[in-house]
């Protein structure tokens, strides 16, 4: 695997500023607390040389031509935008902010008929202006699957303006996270996931994406066919100024799909996300914060287990060696497979 892969890079940033920015931004409000992002973003975007140069690439892929210095600027800007807004999202400030949310009905469908689901999304836009929609509705309770020890910093600071934030979050890596997740989808909850990133030891299958193929993991969906349950994307984007557009799209549907089908239906699931990930990066170019080379080569693959005499081989194209941190669910996953 590529140096430059996400997991490798440390968690930028001081968290005593974080902390000071915190009390900035709630003290002068949205308007005047815009210029030090500004400032903020200039800062990492002149100090990130590596992040920067992965964000020109993933533009030029989706421009088709090189971005400008404004417009690499400019996605820098958009993530940090975000990061604020999350402050003022999570402290019940969303009334400032113009939402529109585009496919509810999908969420509604399921919640009448009494089912959990998977939320699946992406390093796209803020998760926390998708809580807005959970406000407008009493009985939806949405979880969050997440490896605790990634972003340290900015979780300790969202948790400290709104402790509630531990109660949706279901730990990942642990003996009993598949568990855990299964007990809140026969709740009735959606448990949301992001599944736009694939730690080193992460089953992944090569996808077209944006005009190359980039390795996309698999976990998340062969979760959810081995659990039944229907798969829908979601995405809140910014929009520039207060505006926020949310989106909940159906994906996939594995209620009913018999053991000699998984493979099949997992891989056309993952290629589903894949066309609405990029569907949504060119709705919303400055959205996606994947500031890493999304498509290097892996190098640390090994071949795929063998399918079941009775299923078609299409398992995913690529499998890494495993740290033991994920193998519980790794070895769960593939057991049921």
């Amino acid at each position: 695997m590529s140096d430059a892969h996400w997991e490798k890079r440390p968690e930028r940033g001081s968290e005593g500023l974080l902390h000071f920015m915190f009390r900035l931004a709630m003290l002068l409000g949205r308007p005047l607390s815009m210029p030090f992002i500004w400032g903020i973003a200039c800062y990492f975007w002149l100090t990130t040389k590596q992040a920067r140069r992965d964000s020109v690439a993933y533009l030029t892929r989706l421009f088709g031509r090189r971005p400008t210095l404004f417009e690499s600027y400019k996605h820098y800007l958009t993530f940090s935008t975000t990061i604020l807004d999350r402050v003022y999202f999570l402290a019940g400030r969303a009334n400032q902010y113009e939402i529109v949310i585009k496919g509810q009905e999908v969420v509604d469908e399921i919640l009448a008929a009494g089912q959990g689901a998977f939320l699946v999304g992406a390093h796209l836009g803020s998760f926390e202006a998708l809580r807005t929609l959970v406000k407008t509705r009493p009985h939806l309770r949405v979880g969050m699957a997440m490896f605790e020890d990634n972003a340290q910093k900015i979780r300790r600071l969202l948790t400290a303006i709104d402790p509630s934030l531990l109660d949706d979050v279901v730990p990942l890596g642990h003996m009993d996270s598949m568990i855990k997740i299964q007990q809140r989808l026969e709740q009735g909850h959606f448990v949301g996931f992001l599944a736009d990133r694939s730690f080193s030891h992460d089953t992944t299958t090569n996808i077209e994406f944006l005009g190359s193929a980039a390795p996309f993991p698999t976990g998340v969906f062969r979760m959810a066919c081995i659990l039944k349950r229907p798969v829908v994307f979601m995405a809140g984007l910014y929009l520039g100024g207060n505006r926020y557009e949310l989106h909940f799209d159906r994906l996939t549907d594995f209620t009913q799909v018999e053991r000699a089908q998984r493979s099949r239906k997992v891989n056309e699931a993952v290629n589903l996300f894949a066309q609405r990930l990029a569907f949504y990066c060119r709705r919303a170019p400055f959205n996606w914060f994947n500031f890493f080379d999304f498509w290097a080569p892996r190098s640390d693959t090994r071949t795929p287990r063998a399918a079941p005499h009775n299923e078609p081989h299409t398992e995913p194209t690529g499998k890494t060696s495993v740290p033991a941190r994920n193998d519980v669910i790794n070895d769960a996953i593939n057991a049921k497979l």
